[in-house]
């Protein structure tokens, strides 16, 4: 970001930085705007969701005036899959959206659809996912990843299917990860396939497949439903990992540069609400499971919304690393390393058929200067001094954005030739 604001930036964000996280009266609003030259190009802004619980920020910045505050009105739209999300989002249809990392740096590469020029605008959350094994397998003494690996080593390759949400997505990745950590070649050894959120606990129940990796609630929805338990939360896999973010086109950044500030702010600001205590999240899981939004019963979002985990097999447990919004800004960084992890396990998987230049990829995609200028406008935001960060995985691998290229060829089970 620029050291050098003009008169009426930093108007602006003295406004937003004095006013913190409180509701804009009519007439501070047109203060906060009064030079004019920072107000949003668009007032609207059209935002894609998928139902689950870390879409919680659109949701309490829309409802509880958020984007007003910062000269905006969000319009959610909920979609039916990631396809379509990705769909609209390259097409025009929505202005951003909140979406699967990885599946926005699978379309900057061309690995999800032709490739387009995307901008990750900041990260919505970190952790919350999860690994559901059926009850099938549970029946057979199925109930951790050993057992799986000895179940899958006895049968023909591809007897057992999985399912993730999108083939680039973050999903698709833990799913892996925690296969391979496990010794069973995702690949080689088992058969995935691709099913929408909202549709896994059905197709579950079916028996279209024997474990999936979504997020919440449909996990914890399998769990009540009797068909399934949880096998790994994918903070088991990746402790504060990097979720969903706020995707958009790099176009709609350059066009509408206060839009896209004003909109990391709201969202920034509904974050740092929905973590601020234990009842601002029970709330959230309130207006999460209307029908507006998930449409599904409120039990089956506030427990792991606050940290409280059953597995559906006897263990209760608190989690260190429950689902994060805020964490004093830090989960909302756009942290380069995180952008680069999701490229190794494109070129880990081979869905890369060579090392792509790792940093200039994720400097190109991720809006560091857009982040700090919205952070600077909600106030009480430090931003981090560096854009790298370590990471111990489930396997004992560190990540720290170093050698991307040798981490990506480091792991015993990989497809790199393919």
């Amino acid at each position: 970001m620029s050291e050098t604001f003009s008169l009426s930036r930093r108007r602006f964000l003295q406004a937003g930085a004095a006013l913190g996280g409180t509701m804009l009266l009519p007439g501070i609003m047109s203060s906060a705007w009064a030079a004019g030259s920072d107000k949003p190009e668009q007032q609207t802004v059209k935002v894609g969701f998928i139902p689950l619980t870390d879409c919680a920020p659109l949701a309490i910045a829309s409802l509880k005036g958020f984007d007003k505050k910062y000269g905006i009105t969000l319009v959610p739209s909920k979609e039916a899959s990631w396809a379509a999300v990705r769909d609209k989002l390259v097409n025009g249809e929505l202005d951003a959206a909140h979406i699967l990392y990885g599946l926005l740096y699978g379309l900057e590469l061309g690995v999800a659809g032709k490739p387009q020029a995307m901008a990750n605008l900041m990260t919505l959350n970190r952790n919350g996912q999860g690994i559901t094994l059926s009850a099938d397998l549970q029946e057979q003494g199925v109930t951790d990843l050993a057992a799986l690996k000895k179940h899958v080593g006895n049968s023909a390759p591809g007897s057992y299917t999985f399912a993730h949400t999108f083939p680039t997505g973050t999903h698709a990745m833990w799913l892996y990860y925690w296969l391979a950590s496990g010794g069973i070649h995702p690949f080689n050894d088992v058969r995935t396939v691709v099913v929408p959120p909202p549709q896994m606990v059905m197709n579950m129940r079916i028996g279209n497949m024997v474990g999936f990796c979504v997020g919440e609630p449909w996990n914890a929805r399998a769990i009540n439903d009797r068909i399934g338990f949880t096998a790994a939360t994918s903070q088991d896999i990746w402790p504060e990992h990097p979720e969903k973010v706020l995707g958009t086109r790099r176009e709609w950044v350059e066009q509408y540069p206060n839009t896209s500030r004003a909109l990391v702010a709201a969202l920034l600001d509904a974050a740092r609400w929905i973590d601020a205590s234990d009842d601002n999240k029970r709330e959230t899981a309130r207006v999460l499971a209307q029908r507006g939004w998930l449409n599904t019963k409120e039990q089956y979002l506030t427990g792991r919304m606050l940290g409280a985990y059953d597995n559906g097999l006897g263990r209760r447990w608190q989690d260190e690393h429950p689902i994060r919004f805020f964490d004093q800004g830090e989960v909302s960084f756009p942290w380069l390393s995180d952008g680069m992890w999701f490229l190794t396990q494109f070129r880990r998987w081979g869905l890369l058929k060579s090392d792509p230049d790792y940093l200039a990829v994720a400097q190109r995609i991720n809006r560091i200067d857009v982040w700090k200028e919205a952070a600077q406008a909600v106030g009480g935001i430090t931003a981090p001094t560096q854009t790298l960060r370590s990471s111990t995985l489930i396997d004992g691998s560190v990540w720290t954005g170093a050698d991307p290229a040798g981490y990506a060829r480091s792991f015993a089970i990989q497809r790199l030739g393919a």
